[in-house]
């Protein structure tokens, strides 16, 4: 069982920076891939960025390749997304989410997800 605990959103100017980070409890953090999701109102959850168990992996929504970037801590049970160079469009809920072992860009795959935090760039 691992639980997921979002934090670090909130309202920035576009342009701007926010890093969110997602703290898992659990001692096998380090068996999981982590994934970041968004979701904005009306629209269906879309992946953002993944990573991989050891963290030598990672993949990006084309979206923010360039201006996001996700890294992970196993020692601190943590995975952290870094956001440049905000959007409006990247106003959302943010999702962090763990899969067994799995480096994916869907969600179906994922096992366990936070409760999310909200992200809003204004304009």
């Amino acid at each position: 069982q691992v639980q997921l605990v979002e934090s670090g959103g909130g309202l920035v100017q576009a342009g701007g920076s926010l890093r969110l980070s997602c703290a898992a409890s659990g001692r096998t953090f380090s068996s999981y891939a982590m994934g970041w999701f968004r979701q904005a109102p009306g629209k269906e959850r879309e992946f953002v960025a993944a990573i991989s168990w050891s963290g030598g992996t990672t993949y990006y929504a084309d979206s923010v390749k360039g201006r996001f970037t996700i890294s992970r801590d196993n020692a601190k049970n943590t995975v952290y997304l870094q956001m440049n160079s905000l959007k409006p469009e990247d106003t959302a809920v943010y999702y962090c989410a763990a899969a067994l072992g799995l480096l994916a860009t869907t969600p179906k795959p994922y096992d366990y997800w936070g409760q999310g935090t909200q992200v809003t760039v204004s304009s």
